[in-house]
């Protein structure tokens, strides 16, 4: 009775309520975040991850910018049904230069952590310009205007520097061919030698459709068809339970 009588004193004095609750927030916090600088890796490394290309960085800004994080995740979790419907689950390292990342929290649409190369270029403009021609059942809205929505790749390299600030380790030859990298991804007929040994695993190619030029659909495309490509997961077993 008497723990119940202070326990009143405390919720109807302001003050005190307010200087405890902030003696709790902080005594939570120094345990979750003390740990962590003993810590010499939060994140588990893996092979293949590799800064965005500029094409494909141009193309996430055009996810962010269109909402598209609003109805897609982008985080398999490790239960049966997701793994299953979208491949392996999601490994930290697979957003380690993400800023910020884009793993959500509600799906009005499908997962796309791993949607890279599950359909073609010309099924991902179609279904940008006219979802519901491939899809239906689709409630998603139209985004044919990207079609003639030009990149804007002037001062590209300053972007690279932004995210080489917060971690990105982007060199200074990525830095310094950033504009060239950003336009030679999207043409084929483009020297690409240099491209092609600063970024593994890159697609080179044109993504809308129209080679004569380099769009916000060509940026979006590469961006997508790059989602969880990178890691070669046969190197992860799945758990008994994902089988």
């Amino acid at each position: 009775m008497a723990l119940f009588d202070h326990h009143k004193k405390l919720e109807r004095n302001v003050s005190l309520l307010f200087v405890f609750s902030l003696v709790a927030v902080l005594i939570g916090g120094i345990v979750e975040i003390v740990p962590l600088f003993y810590v010499k890796n939060t994140i588990e490394k893996v092979q293949g991850m590799r800064p965005y290309t500029p094409l494909e960085l141009a193309g996430r800004n055009v996810y962010i910018r269109e909402g598209c994080y609003v109805c897609h995740s982008q985080m398999i979790r490790p239960f049966r049904d997701e793994v299953e419907r979208y491949g392996h689950y999601s490994l930290a390292a697979e957003s380690m230069y993400d800023h910020p990342f884009q793993w959500g929290s509600k799906r009005t649409g499908p997962d796309l952590a791993r949607v890279g190369g599950r359909y073609s270029d010309e099924w991902h403009v179609q279904h940008l310009i006219h979802p519901q021609s491939v899809v239906p059942e689709s409630i998603m809205p139209t985004y044919a205007f990207l079609m003639d929505a030009e990149v804007d790749a002037e001062n590209f390299a300053g972007h690279l520097k932004a995210n080489r600030a917060v971690g990105v380790p982007y060199s200074d030859a990525m830095i310094e061919n950033a504009t060239a990298d950003l336009q030679a991804q999207a043409n084929p007929d483009a020297d690409t030698n240099g491209l092609e040994e600063r970024y593994a695993k890159i697609s080179i190619r044109d993504f809308d459709g129209n080679p004569n030029r380099l769009s916000e659909m060509d940026a979006l495309v590469a961006y997508l068809q790059m989602l969880g490509t990178l890691v070669d997961l046969k190197a992860y077993k799945q758990d008994e339970n994902f089988r």
